[in-house]
């Protein structure tokens, strides 16, 4: 179940803004519960790693004692407005009355909080939290912010931005909202990261896999790597993990896990550790690989550029994802001037204007330096040879 509507509103309009807590019916041999931490997994931790190729910057927080706070008198506001609720609030046959009057009496009387444990309250309190979201969703288009996506599980936000004016505002502007429905943000839990990579993974899961050694799936292993260069950025130690995670996916066969999210965590070690450009640029063509169409995987890489186009002196990390791209589409362009030899622009690379001799002008074209054969016969995968040519795989 994605979405549920009320009085036609549909409280997942916005697809920018994303709850993933809903309770789920499971279609396979797995209970309903251990379906809902599939789900959990898949769409609020792994989306959350994918995004780190969308966006810089991740603020995460929570709502103080959720369940306890809600009013009951918000579930009617939810399922008819708070104009229509307000008008018939004395009418105890209506079903929004009916339910408000059942959970005070569950609370003895209390309009405060509603219990907690049960798969029927957590639905009672997502339809107090779905409004929260339509309410913020309508308050972010009045301020004309676009470039954000909100991921949300019951009460916890993650909010993805670029521009940190944006972030601030977003926050503000759910402060706001939430305060409208009698419940508050934990300012204490409250946190701005630009690591969106390690912000999706709980810290104590983060944890308990970085006592272990590289073993487990293809995301722990990466991860480790990703919390090694946190702690010792651009260091040569981080080339032989590298490299044996390189060695070790071109060995599987087949992958079970979703390359993805993979792609993304190889591009924040990149993107921060500028030495490993070309182990990681290795990786990425094997996971590209694993994608199932060219379009997708231009898509992706296409992100990828962006996020290096962000940042100072990054051409050589653009002529390796350019020859990650060739294989498959030689359209995508790039601003560094031997890519634009590669796909056939004119480029300077130096100043020959100075030589007389013709024959040496011609030998320093800077044309003649792209072996047109080689490039036709370049495989999707990088090859061992390509990059250890420049021992990048040190320590092993």
């Amino acid at each position: 179940m994605d979405s549920f509507k009320f009085d036609g509103c549909d409280f997942a309009a916005n697809d920018k803004i994303r709850c993933l807590n809903l309770p789920v019916v499971s279609t396979s041999g797995e209970k309903d519960k251990a379906e809902q931490v599939s789900q959990w997994w898949q769409e609020a931790e792994q989306r959350s790693i994918e995004l780190s190729l969308d966006f810089e910057y991740v603020i995460e927080t929570d709502i103080t004692d959720c369940y306890g706070s809600i009013h009951t008198h918000s579930i009617a506001w939810a399922l008819h407005t708070k104009e229509t609720a307000k008008k018939d609030r004395d009418c105890k046959n209506l079903i929004r009355n009916l339910i408000d009057e059942h959970i005070k009496d569950m609370r003895h009387g209390q309009t405060n909080g509603i219990p907690q444990g049960s798969v029927l309250m957590d639905f009672v309190a997502e339809m107090v939290l779905g409004l929260g979201d339509q309410e913020l969703s309508k308050k972010i288009g009045k301020a004309q912010i676009k470039d954000y996506c909100i991921i949300r599980y019951r009460d916890d936000y993650c909010i993805f931005f670029n521009n940190p004016p944006d972030g601030d505002l977003i926050m503000k502007l759910l402060t706001e909202t939430t305060s409208d429905l009698g419940l508050r943000l934990n300012a204490a839990k409250t946190k701005m990261s630009s690591d969106v990579v390690r912000s999706g993974i709980k810290s104590d899961k983060r944890a308990c896999m970085g006592r272990r050694q590289l073993e487990g799936t293809l995301q722990q292993r990466l991860l480790i790597i990703h919390d090694h260069a946190e702690q010792f950025p651009n260091g040569g130690s981080l080339m032989a993990p590298l490299g044996h995670f390189r060695d070790s996916l071109l060995n599987e066969k087949q992958i079970d896990e979703d390359p993805r999210p993979l792609i993304a965590i190889v591009t924040d070690i990149a993107n921060r550790n500028p030495r490993t450009y070309a182990v990681c640029a290795a990786i990425l063509s094997a996971l590209l690989d694993r994608i199932d169409t060219d379009d997708k995987k231009a898509a992706i890489v296409k992100k990828i550029r962006k996020r290096f186009l962000k940042i100072p002196n990054t051409g050589l990390m653009l002529i390796w994802l350019h020859r990650v791209t060739y294989p498959f589409d030689k359209t995508i362009s790039y601003e560094d001037s031997i890519c634009q030899l590669v796909a056939g622009e004119p480029a300077d690379l130096w100043n020959s204007n100075w030589i007389c001799a013709k024959d040496l002008k011609k030998a320093l074209d800077p044309k003649e330096i792209v072996n047109r054969e080689k490039l036709a016969s370049s495989g999707p995968i990088l090859s061992a040879e390509e990059i250890e040519l420049f021992n990048f795989y040190e320590g092993r």
